[in-house]
């Protein structure tokens, strides 16, 4: 698999989630992001092959890698269980998106709002990674990320550990911003499709619902909601009335 762009590159050095091969670099660059990774990868053994522009291009699948390209391997996923290792854990379910861009964006969006865990359900990633990796801005690198067979089984355990359970669902709701996200929390998120599954809306402490100015009757996408949503949780983690 390659990985385009100083971003991406660096995200898969320093995430640890998988590994790098080989990097690929423009032997005309002489910046501040090329002599970082270099070093990282002289610190790791990774090889680093300087070429021309053309044999950069001729390995890239685009034309945004700036020169930079890395090979690397599949994406070593998480367990449920390592959601929970900060004090006040903020793991998420996202059900319904399988867009690779909407999908990055969601997750660098997590990663900004501190998640400690986002739960999808199981497929293979593996030929969306690249683009998930660039959409994301390296954060899918860092983020603690299951890709689970039994998202209920997962959630239902997640709850007897003690954490409190959001669904963003309009039926049976308050607002969104009613509620305490200070405590151990699971927020559930579905695509505006489909929305939640009924199996895992059954596992809901509490639905939360994001109010409009208008009357539009349709659903934010799953990134636009997850924003407004996770940073929520950030004000009133880092800003508690």
């Amino acid at each position: 698999m390659i990985l385009e762009g100083d971003v991406s590159v660096k995200a898969a050095l320093l995430g640890g989630k998988r590994t790098v091969q080989k990097v690929m670099l423009d032997e005309k660059r002489r910046d501040r992001n090329a002599a970082f990774i270099l070093r990282v990868c002289e610190q790791n053994g990774i090889d680093v092959v300087r070429c021309s522009r053309s044999d950069v291009d001729a390995a890239a699948s685009g034309r945004t890698h700036g020169g930079m390209i890395a090979e690397v391997g599949a994406r070593n996923y998480d367990r449920t269980e390592d959601c929970l290792s900060p004090d006040v854990p903020f793991v998420v379910l996202l059900e319904g998106v399988e867009d690779p861009y909407n999908l990055g964006y969601v997750m660098r969006t997590l990663y900004s709002a501190g998640c400690t865990g986002l739960i999808l359900k199981q497929r293979s990633w593996e030929h969306a990674e690249p683009v998930i990796v660039k959409s994301s801005a390296g954060a899918s690198e860092y983020l603690t990320t299951v890709l689970s067979e039994d998202p209920v089984k997962d959630i239902r355990w997640l709850k007897e550990q003690g954490l409190f359970c959001y669904a963003a669902m309009r039926k049976d709701a308050s607002v969104y911003y009613d509620g305490d996200y200070r405590i151990p929390m699971i927020l559930m998120i579905g695509g505006e499709m489909r929305g939640l599954s009924s199996a895992v809306l059954e596992l809901s402490d509490r639905n939360v619902y994001i109010p409009y100015m208008n009357d539009f009757r349709n659903a934010l996408n799953a990134a636009s909601a997850c924003s407004a949503l996770a940073f929520e949780v950030v004000r009133q983690r880092l800003y508690p009335r």
